[in-house]
């Protein structure tokens, strides 16, 4: 007999499966050797009260044979001779999963990459970060595996009807990640453990007949009527296809400025803008586990005990009738310089697997409409100066870019990073000094109110007292606020056809993930690939 039963334990305990076994055995009254085995089901962790609680669903074995989870795997088919063809356009998750998807129904994927492979863009992140050299199409945000590969590889999501979360996640386990991912509340890979999961699949599309090509950028379209026939690359490459994905990511702007000069609809849509917190990990342990933190000793002391990962945190408050959240909270992470283009400044975090370094970072950011940006003074400016309308479908992407561009030229260059301490930046304080920062460029101690819009400004300053009181002692000096935030997701929406998911203008365009503003990460990016692919094999197979 299988049986699901659900187990409240102590960190110890649930790291124990021996202790598990027992626990299964007394809770159905049976003797312990009955229980021949069991697997996670479900997993997370409750720091509510005084105590901290692992909850355990385990799908136990009881007087039968036990054998192991069983993760559902896809099967691919050979394409090389496939009647129909779909161009790619885009090697993040939305793109890589709408190809496995098109494989796994027949069709052949032709994906294009504007940048490298996913290992070979570790060189240019390493000139980022030490050199302040930023390639343009190689980079956090650019390259195979898109921006989630070297940004955490968190898997949570709350798009849950968009798609089948389970498929995503048991194909990702296909391809190299660890079981834990289908069991855990908040699963989450790690930029260390992404790149050789990313090749794997990319080994499977061109196994199975597919293409991947790489310093592909698109530049153009071979149009016919409401079709497009092919596309063309920035080398003169022209490539035909039945259909047209286009995945390019949150940050392809130069993709929505040619929509915009070929006159396809695009359309401004509301982001978040604003920056990232440090704080010292053992700090957020102590808070989230009701630790106590060391008088001394190293920063990365383990004060939590060793069954407890590095605590998270979730916030949300509404200033003046807009949210102000955490985004992309990295435990044990590190922030990194996420820029696309020369003279622009972006901050983002990730973590490795083991989320084992001593800081903790979260993004913060506020919402931001075309209403708000309208009101900002600078932008004004920018937009006469720039023969800019209210209406211009790019101008939330414009207001992003010149928020960047004054972090760039605030931090002095070489992407160092203005920077106040957490309760200096709440004060209007320009810090004396700056704490230790994972930042490898370096901060410059700034005051953050002549870098961000007043209207961004002043709700983060509200935002960090209010978490303050949810969070005792979060609202601290040791903490660092470092600028800008600012690619959380697209500014820019490209339309699609509810029903079809191909575009007003193109029956055989397919705008998909979060660059055409259907997605916000990996996993909810994964699924809108997926969802696309089979709209794609409806049609082309009739």
């Amino acid at each position: 007999m299988q049986k699901k039963i659900s187990l409240k334990l102590l960190p110890r305990e649930a790291a124990d499966d021996t202790i598990i076994k027992e626990y299964i055995a007394r809770t159905e009254n049976i003797a312990p050797q009955k229980v021949t085995g069991f697997y996670r089901v479900k997993q997370s962790i409750d720091a509510r009260g005084r105590q901290v609680w692992f909850n355990v669903t385990a799908n136990a074995f009881i007087d039968e044979p036990f054998y192991g989870r069983q993760p559902e795997k896809s099967i691919f088919k050979d394409v090389t001779h496939a009647p129909h063809k779909v161009i790619v356009v885009g090697a993040g998750p939305a793109g890589l999963f709408a190809a496995l998807r098109l494989l796994e129904e027949g069709i052949q994927p032709i994906v294009i990459e504007r940048g490298k492979d996913v290992r070979a863009r570790r060189r240019d992140l390493a000139a980022l970060n030490k050199e302040g050299i930023v390639n343009p199409d190689s980079n956090y945000c650019f390259g195979e595996g898109g921006a989630g590969t070297y940004s955490d590889g968190k898997l949570y999501t709350r798009s849950t009807k968009r798609g089948d979360v389970h498929k995503v996640l048991n194909l990702l386990v296909q391809f190299g990640a660890a079981e834990n991912i289908l069991y855990e509340a908040h699963p989450h890979i790690g930029t260390n453990q992404l790149p050789k999961i990313i090749t794997a699949m990319r080994e499977q599309i061109i196994a199975c007949g597919g293409q991947v090509l790489f310093d592909k950028k698109l530049t153009g379209f071979i149009k016919e009527s409401n079709k497009l026939t092919g596309i063309i690359t920035a080398n003169g490459d022209k490539l035909h296809a039945d259909a047209v994905i286009l995945a390019t990511g949150h940050s392809a702007r130069d993709i929505f400025e040619l929509f915009y000069r070929e006159q396809i609809m695009v359309e401004a849509k509301p982001f978040a803008l604003g920056v990232r917190v440090e704080h010292p990990q053992q700090l957020i342990d102590s808070i989230q586990y009701h630790c106590p933190l060391p008088q001394t000793g190293p920063a990365n002391k383990l004060i939590r005990g060793e069954h407890l990962p590095p605590a998270s945190y979730s916030l949300v408050e509404q200033v003046g009738e807009k949210g102000v959240f955490s985004f992309c909270m990295c435990p044990g992470g590190i922030i990194a310089p996420a820029a696309t283009s020369p003279g622009e400044l972006v901050v983002n975090g990730w973590s490795p697997s083991k989320r084992n370094n001593p800081y903790s970072n979260s993004g913060i950011v506020v919402s931001t409409s075309v209403e708000d940006a309208l009101k900002d003074p600078g932008f004004k400016k920018l937009m006469k100066d720039e023969k800019l309308t209210a209406s211009h479908p790019l101008l939330l992407m414009h207001f992003q870019q010149m928020t960047e561009q004054k972090a760039y030229t605030a931090g002095g260059g070489n992407f160092v990073a203005p920077a106040q301490r957490l309760v200096d930046f709440c004060n209007n304080k320009t810090s004396a000094d700056l704490p230790v920062c994972s930042y490898v460029p370096g901060l410059r101690s700034t005051g953050l109110g002549h870098v961000l819009p007043a209207f961004i400004h002043t709700r983060l300053q509200d935002g960090f007292k209010m978490f303050g009181k949810k969070m005792k002692g979060y609202y601290t000096n040791d903490a660092v606020v470092v600028a800008t935030e600012s690619r959380t997701s697209s500014p820019v929406r490209i339309p699609r056809d509810a029903e079809t998911l191909s575009h007003p203008q193109f029956d055989n365009l397919y705008p998909c993930g979060e660059g055409a503003g259907y997605a916000g990460g990996i996993v909810s990016a994964a699924m809108d690939g997926e969802r696309v692919a089979n709209v794609i094999s409806r049609v082309l197979k009739g």
